[in-house]
């Protein structure tokens, strides 16, 4: 077992012979009855039990295109945190504040799969709390112009539905949803559409584009341009320590964290604190946020190579 071979305090722990089956049990014991205590065993050699060190973010990896059926979609995995994004647009009419301006709904969903905290039939409070902070983060960023968005000033304009479901809530729930909600956006593709002679905005296929009776285009196929785009990192604040990229059982057992988001040109767009009792000192923010410009060009180098590798595919 990892806990009881990271470090020489996790086989104090268990008290009885390195490897044996016994000693792990004890260790397993004592990590159940005691979580704290155990864990600041470790904390004394800036390990954590699977002997990740402390501001270390786990191991991250982005699919594109996963569903066949969405015009952008990510499956993205922080660890065993699970998220998949889809993104559906629908033609809309824009309002009189903003003619020339599309829009964008976003929904975070934690069905009962992704944790046995979550139970049927009861939405999970953190689900509408993430969407928010999601919503907020990706128009305060400005990532995505909305007049990009329009076809016809007016009259016309895309309406991008991004669904985000949490297949597995492993810890850093709102980085995972995000950088998903980025990777999608990556990712997406917009269709191209015409004016029917009715006026209708209809979509057109590859193969209508050979037809002559085809009306004229209203768009282009392209991709969707990402400006400033944002990059988190939620870190867990106990005593002198900092954890970044908490896991579940983390946040659990030490409650105070802050999650940092930065955009690519390193600007700060939002410190979000929800409680816990531990103060953020101005040091400790500071610190939190050098941490998020490591973890940003990470996921910069990550994003990146997924679509590299889409497009040699």
């Amino acid at each position: 077992m990892a806990a009881a071979s990271t470090s020489g305090s996790g086989r104090d722990i268990g008290g009885s012979g390195g490897g044996s089956a016994a000693g792990e049990m004890e260790v397993e014991a004592y990590r159940r009855l005691f979580p704290l205590p155990f864990y600041e065993r470790h904390l004394l050699d800036s390990v954590r039990p699977d002997a990740r060190p402390l501001h270390r973010a786990r191991d991250t990896s982005v699919v594109l295109g996963p569903v066949a059926s969405a015009d952008g979609s990510a499956l993205v995995k922080i660890g065993d945190t699970t998220m998949l994004a889809a993104i559906k647009l629908e033609v809309m009419t824009p309002s009189a504040d903003a003619p020339d301006e599309g829009s964008l709904a976003i929904e975070f969903h934690m069905p009962p799969i992704c944790s046995p905290i979550v139970r049927p039939g009861r939405p999970a409070e953190v689900a509408p709390v993430i969407s928010k902070q999601l919503s907020d983060v990706i128009v305060s960023s400005q990532m995505i112009n909305l007049k990009e968005l329009s076809l016809i000033s007016g009259k016309a304009a895309w309406m991008a539905y991004l669904d985000i479901y949490c297949l597995n809530a492993d810890g850093s729930l709102f980085d995972a949803a995000l950088l998903s909600a980025i990777a999608a956006f990556s990712h997406l593709q917009i269709p191209l559409v015409s004016l029917s002679d009715d006026g209708k905005v209809v979509a057109v296929s590859g193969d209508l584009l050979e037809d002559e009776s085809t009306p004229e285009l209203v768009n282009k196929e392209r991709k969707l341009l990402l400006h400033s785009i944002p990059f988190s990192l939620t870190c867990i604040l106990h005593k002198k320590y900092i954890l970044a990229d908490p896991t579940a059982e983390e946040e659990s057992i030490m409650e105070t964290s802050i999650t940092v988001v930065l955009d690519s040109s390193e600007q700060l767009v939002s410190i979000y604190k929800p409680g816990g009792p531990v103060l953020a000192q101005t040091s400790t923010v500071k610190d939190c946020i050098v941490l998020t410009k490591h973890r940003m060009k990470e996921l910069q180098n990550i994003l990146e190579e997924s679509l590299s590798a889409m497009e040699v595919v």
